[in-house]
């Protein structure tokens, strides 16, 4: 049985929380990747950033739903929600537009575990953290390249 350690690459691309916007969304267009990992200056991973974080920047601000009761306004979205999309549609940096504490996944997992989470949840990179340090990522794409036949497993 195959596991994420089989497929995943292990050759990373990551960023930085204080890179700029416009840097990080050349390297996902310029090497033809969904997602990278975002590396802080200690070197533990502190979140990911994909390409639907960068388009959300395009993205029509959320104005809140409310309703009336006995003459009061209800919202019916949480201000803390409206908070993070107005931080991630005014984003410059990394920091502000990546999804901080990603789900992960450990070089033991099944690729048939990895792809659950990733069709569950809709994901389409996956980072692979071995005792909290980022050892690789898993993408669609690796795990569509096991259904080839003749396909070599790195």
């Amino acid at each position: 049985m195959l596991k994420a350690k089989d497929i995943m690459t292990r050759d990373l691309i990551t960023v930085s929380p204080e890179m700029e916007i416009a840097h990080a969304a050349k390297i996902l267009l310029e090497k033809r990747i969904n997602g990278v990992p975002v590396v802080g200056g200690t070197g533990k991973m502190v979140g990911i950033l994909c390409q639907s974080d960068l388009i959300t920047q395009q993205k029509k601000f959320p104005i809140p739903s409310v309703f009336t009761l006995l003459d009061g306004f209800i919202p019916l979205t949480s201000m803390k929600h409206i908070e993070r999309e107005a931080q991630k549609i005014s984003a410059t940096t990394v920091a502000h537009a990546m999804t901080p504490n990603p789900v992960t996944v450990t070089p033991e997992m099944s690729i048939e575990e990895v792809a659950t989470i990733m069709v569950d949840r809709s994901f389409h990179t996956l980072p692979v953290v071995d005792e909290g340090k980022l050892v690789g990522i898993v993408g669609k794409e690796d795990i569509l390249k096991t259904l080839m036949p003749g396909s070599k497993v790195r």
